[in-house]
């Protein structure tokens, strides 16, 4: 199913660059391994080296910085590790602080970075889990 019908609800509420990035990953992927779960990971992936997770959406990394946005992004397949779903782990520590800001994330100038990355995380959650309904 070409990548247009598939495109995830966090990609549709995205920019329009976003959205090409996914569907020609997807349907690059869905020519090489065919349909499912292993393509929208493919997708998802190539999004992330120029995007990051914001709220219930995909904004440009910080600065125009490319490059995975986490260790597990980084490693080859099936080596492990938890993703940070979206949230830019090699953003500065200021970028990050700035995202919770926006995302309303309380005790945030308390926060180390890898606190930061999981309360981001969270709150991209939750902010998804509100657009859905």
């Amino acid at each position: 199913m070409p990548g247009r019908e598939e495109l995830p609800d966090t990609i549709r509420r995205s920019e329009s660059k976003a959205q090409r990035t996914w569907i020609k990953a997807h349907d690059s992927a869905v020519r090489e391994y065919g349909e499912g779960e292993r393509a929208h990971r493919v997708a998802y992936g190539a999004l992330k080296h120029t995007y990051e997770k914001v709220g219930d959406h995909w904004e440009r990394k910080e600065g125009g910085r490319k490059g995975p946005s986490d260790e597990r992004s980084r490693r080859p397949r099936g080596s492990g590790g938890e993703s940070a779903q979206g949230v830019d782990t090699g953003a500065s520590k200021e970028h990050l602080y700035d995202v919770a800001k926006r995302l309303g994330v309380e005790g945030r100038s308390r926060m180390s970075k890898s606190e930061l990355v999981d309360a981001i995380r969270k709150a991209n959650d939750r902010s998804t889990e509100r657009a859905r309904r």
